[in-house]
């Protein structure tokens, strides 16, 4: 949905190839979490922890070593120290780092090819279009002017891409809350949409689940912010209000800074410095920016941890496509498990010339995961039937690579392939 609602924008407003509306399942595969798109080359790339290109493709199509070396060199990629210092994106260059964006990566390489075709370019500005094309169909008003693709199409169908929270996440939030815990959700969707996810996905009673709710967030930005430049604002009728000079009272807002958020929660608590554990999919708006900026426990929801066989609940493993529910048919593979074009999320081989010695490196993405968080999950449901009070094995600078993991590490960062589960 997310693809046709982008592509359709593309071709009907901005006069791109009719082709791209055409999408064959097995082109799926091109996307992979943790990819770089080098927006004027219009390459994208997979990079090394130190910045090296591990693998790259111009559009679509998989660049040789050796076009490699001639574009990058075995040295790191010239923007690598902006990107990894601040898990950031610039009109240079995009990270893709989450489902919601990832089939705009597809569509992108299918622009470079098309335009490649037709225009021989060599520099590209497609980027303006793809910009205007999430606008289109994402901006705050789109969901109550039914305007766009796709939030007509989620309104419409709901059962076709929303999966039911399983009781057993449901009951560990009473639980939590049970416990003393104040619960907060902090969406960068605006009202309106958000409650129709969590009414469809929690239940009509969802905001039982939580004393604070904070929509239109505009991560990474709720953050680094300061109240000034992001003050709270209250809602009426999912319109927002005036800005708020301070937080005093748990209740559902808009925009906001976590500065303030942290001062309701001192209050709340009672506490000079209560500790927060922050739940996110996203590393550049969730992750990176709740442990840099506020310095918040940070627990990583990593779905590709169930792609790689042999880890997860078994559970997983054996479902049915049909009830996975995010796609029809079974042509199309769940997302999380391993591109044949790009490899693996967390390891790979430095490239080298036919019969040079292979030196197996783990991949910018999975440097960040350890660096920025303090476990990494498969999804809630993977520690939802835990004791309140059960003790995980952090990630720390000084411990195995693989020590955060929940339940077990990806079977790439053992040793010869070993499945180890932890117990």
């Amino acid at each position: 949905l997310i693809y046709d609602s982008f592509a359709h924008y593309l071709v009907t407003e901005k006069g791109y190839d009719e082709d791209l509306l055409i999408l064959a399942p097995d082109s799926l595969d091109f996307c992979c979490k943790g990819l770089v798109l080098d927006i004027e080359e219009g390459n994208f790339l997979k990079l090394a922890e130190d910045g090296t290109v591990l693998r790259a493709s111009h559009g679509t199509k998989s660049m040789t070593f050796e076009e490699i070396l001639e574009n990058y060199g075995r040295r790191e990629w010239k923007h690598f120290n902006t990107v990894s210092g601040m898990v950031s994106r610039t009109a240079k260059y995009y990270l893709y780092d989450n489902y919601f964006d990832l089939p705009g990566a597809l569509l992108c390489a299918r622009v470079v090819d098309s335009l490649d075709q037709h225009d021989g370019q060599r520099k590209y500005d497609f980027w303006k279009d793809m910009v205007a094309a999430i606008q289109h169909n994402y901006k705050i008003s789109a969901f109550k002017e039914n305007c766009g693709m796709y939030f007509p199409e989620v309104k419409n169908h709901p059962d076709k891409y929303l999966q039911k929270c399983p009781e057993s996440v449901k009951k560990w939030l009473k639980q939590l809350k049970n416990a003393g815990k104040i619960l907060l959700l902090i969406t960068s969707s605006h009202s309106d949409y958000c409650r129709l996810l969590c009414e469809h996905v929690l239940g009509n009673d969802f905001e039982e689940y939580f004393d604070i709710l904070i929509t239109n967030a505009l991560k990474p930005g709720f953050f680094s912010h300061t109240p000034n430049q992001r003050p709270f604002r209250t809602l009426e009728n999912d319109e927002e209000q005036e800005a708020l000079l301070s937080l005093d009272k748990p209740g559902w807002y808009s925009q906001g800074n976590a500065i303030q958020l942290y001062d309701l929660l001192k209050k709340m608590t009672g506490k000079l410095d209560p500790k927060v554990v922050y739940f996110g999919d996203s590393m550049h708006s969730d992750i990176f920016p709740a442990r840099h900026y506020s310095n918040w426990e940070t627990v990583f929801i990593l779905e590709e941890l169930l792609g790689d066989k042999g880890t997860g609940p078994a559970k997983a493993e054996s479902e049915p496509l049909e009830k996975k529910g995010k796609y029809e048919g079974d042509q199309l593979k769940v997302p999380y498990f391993v591109s044949k074009q790009w490899g693996s999320f967390f390891m790979d081989r430095l490239p080298g010339p036919e019969n040079a010695e292979e030196t197996l490196v783990h991949t910018w993405s999975c440097k960040c995961i350890s660096t920025y968080s303090t476990i990494a999950i498969p999804s809630l449901e993977a520690i939802a039937d835990l004791p309140l009070d059960y003790r995980f094995t952090r990630f720390s600078s000084n411990g195995p690579a693989t020590a955060g993991y929940y339940p077990s590490p990806p079977r790439a960062l053992l040793p010869n392939d070993d499945s180890v589960t932890m117990k």
